[in-house]
């Protein structure tokens, strides 16, 4: 039975609580190898928030101290005052330029961390491969790793300080505002409320909180609807830009074009969405911080008008009142950024969980699934028992395949390609549909040649080299490799740095796939169509080279191409198992068959030592 693809991916109901998830990773980076200096730097950050509220405590009360003065009409006190005023301003630069180095240290330290964690998950039991398979929320991985990342951990850095920034001027100014604005009576009557301005900072912050809270609510939805078509336009333009060649040749620019316009079209839809969830709080925020100024002084006032406060204290009250309705009004104020955060985090979460669940599949078999179960052999052989290959929407593709192959032996693979590059990628480990056994040879020396091999950018000499270091290899052995594979020609270039994807056709590319080989010496080779875009005489000549150079490889190529029969022990032709039947279990090519019997049972006819066998 095939694993389903949709059994990938993580109910919604693992991901409701994305922020304690992000919690827990934000957590293992706090006890990570480096965890001291995080600690230390987290301390650090602490200390010098710490630092900035009592700069800001202490402006207060120079505030009071100098609208006093100005009443006194005191010139000694005005000329202190404007000294130690420059105290305060240097000590201010010089704590905010240290608070920002430190906290934009720690972002860029725990974005490193994260982008390593999630580039280890990705990057590793070819997830970046299968999570393509996988049904779950997981779009635009690299996006999510490049950008998503970057904007949780500033974000949430960012959030924290100023979190803490607002409780602590909260426990301060409460203290502040309770001492300077005294007591008052409610209109009418006699009863006095001690700490008045206090009571009325919570409620102007508090009916704004609400209020805000209620006009943001669409907020977080359309932030993470909005940098998901964000990234879609990103990843599309950047597939346009990589199939460059292959959409000139073709004239698609037109198409291009409109599938370009429809991705931005998906992002005006969204920013639209976004603005029309911005117009109700951005109106509302707007009449807030206008009122707040003067709010507290209207309030303050009478006192004032009655002596019962001076004018310094009036001026201190109103500052104080402004601070403790600022850190009250944190939830508002932040409401944007909390909800791009959110988003990004969201993002973040259900990518690892979803790589956690790839793991977790490798680990196990899904209840109630089968999978393909991949295992190392201790002979130098590979041996396929009981395989069943199917593709991802479930159709039967192979059923019941049985292989033996020693070393040393060359065998050609032809038939349905549907079937015979399932089969390249499920040894590969490439491909979960289906059931079976796959036992790989010992010492796992295994060479997987695609049609079109991987050319990374840099020098000729690392994508030679690839996937070792360029240092791994010297330079005879390079060009010895090169002068097999029919591309000598490039040996002085190998220095040179280009995109080579692009600066060389098809065919130099698959020779540069071939000539790996030549350089790496696998044991055992498996090739997909990789000299398809050779032509006949090159393509008898390359295995020629191959025989000669790596004589005793194992060698399994599949080729759709006539007249190389010859060069191989063994024929295999796969067909399509028609309408998805399953074979029975006594069906020729059970376990035990000889490797010719096997071959047969897949397809009309096969050849072991160019003798043609019966029809099964």
């Amino acid at each position: 039975m095939q694993a389903d693809a949709a059994s990938t991916s993580t109910p919604p109901a693992v991901r409701s609580d994305a922020a304690w998830q992000f919690a827990r990773m934000a957590r293992d980076y706090w006890s990570c190898d480096r965890k001291w200096t995080v600690r230390g730097a987290v301390l650090s950050l602490f200390v010098l928030t710490a630092a900035q509220v009592g700069l800001v405590i202490w402006v207060s009360y120079w505030h009071r101290e100098l609208f006093d003065a100005l009443e006194d009409r005191s010139l000694s006190e005005f000329l202190r005052l404007i000294l130690t005023f420059v105290l305060i301003f240097a000590l201010t630069m010089g704590v905010t330029a240290l608070h920002m180095h430190v906290k934009r240290w720690v972002q860029l330290d725990w974005r490193r961390w994260m982008t390593s964690l999630l580039l280890d998950e990705w990057l590793s039991h070819a997830n970046h491969y299968r999570l393509q398979f996988s049904s779950g929320e997981h779009d635009n991985p690299d996006g999510r790793i490049a950008e998503d990342i970057r904007i949780a951990t500033e974000a949430a850095v960012g959030l924290a300080h100023s979190l803490l920034y607002s409780i602590l001027i909260l426990g301060s100014f409460i203290d502040i505002l309770l001492s300077v604005s005294g007591s008052a009576n409610l209109p009418g009557t006699e009863y006095s409320v001690p700490g008045y301005m206090v009571l009325m900072a919570f409620v102007y912050a508090g009916v704004g909180t609400a209020f805000g809270l209620l006009l943001g609510r669409p907020l977080i939805r359309t932030t993470n609807r909005l940098q998901s078509v964000e990234a879609s336009l990103r990843f599309g333009l950047a597939r346009a830009r990589e199939h460059s060649e292959a959409i000139a040749l073709m004239h698609g620019e037109p198409l291009e074009r409109r599938s370009a316009d429809r991705l931005f079209k998906d992002v005006g839809r969204g920013w639209d969405r976004q603005t029309f969830a911005y117009l109700g709080i951005i109106s509302f925020s707007t009449g807030y911080g206008t009122l707040l100024p003067v709010f507290p002084i209207l309030i303050a006032a009478p006192q004032y008008i009655a002596g019962a406060m001076s004018l310094g204290l009036l001026m201190q009250a109103a500052q104080a009142f402004q601070r403790l309705t600022s850190a009250l009004s944190w939830p508002i104020d932040n409401l944007g950024e909390l909800a791009r955060c959110r988003a990004s985090i969201d993002r973040i979460v259900s990518l690892h969980e979803e790589m956690l669940e790839l793991e977790a599949q490798d680990r196990q078999k899904v209840t109630g699934k089968e999978k393909i179960e991949l295992q190392q052999s201790v002979h130098a052989e590979l041996d396929i028992r009981h395989l069943q290959l199917a593709s991802p929407s479930g159709q039967v593709l192979l059923d019941d395949f049985n292989l033996h192959v020693r070393h040393g032996e060359r065998i050609l693979i032809t038939g349905d390609p549907a079937v015979t590059i399932s089969l390249f990628k499920a040894v590969a480990g490439l491909w979960p549909w289906g059931s079976g056994v796959i036992s790989l040879p010992a010492g796992h020396n295994m060479m997987f040649i695609p049609q079109r091999p991987f050319l990374p950018e840099g020098s000729l000499r690392a994508v030679l080299s690839y996937p070792h270091d360029a240092s791994h290899y010297t330079a005879p052995c390079l060009h010895r490799a090169l002068e097999c594979a029919g591309i000598a020609w490039l040996a002085p270039r190998l220095d040179d740095h280009d995109d080579w994807g692009r600066a060389l056709p098809l065919r130099a590319q698959q020779r540069l796939g071939v000539a790996r080989l030549f350089l790496q010496q696998p044991g055992w080779v498996f090739i997909e169509e990789a000299t398809d875009a050779f032509d006949a005489k090159d393509e008898i000549a390359t295995l020629e080279l191959l025989h000669h150079e790596l004589p005793s490889a194992t060698l399994l190529n599949i080729s759709l191409h006539n007249g190389l029969d010859h060069f191989y022990d063994r024929k295999l032709v796969l067909n399509r198992v028609r309408g998805g039947r399953v074979r029975p279990a006594d069906a020729p090519g059970a376990a035990g068959t000889t490797p010719a019997a096997a071959a047969a049972t897949l397809a009309p006819a096969a050849r072991t030592n160019n003798k043609l066998l019966p029809e099964a």
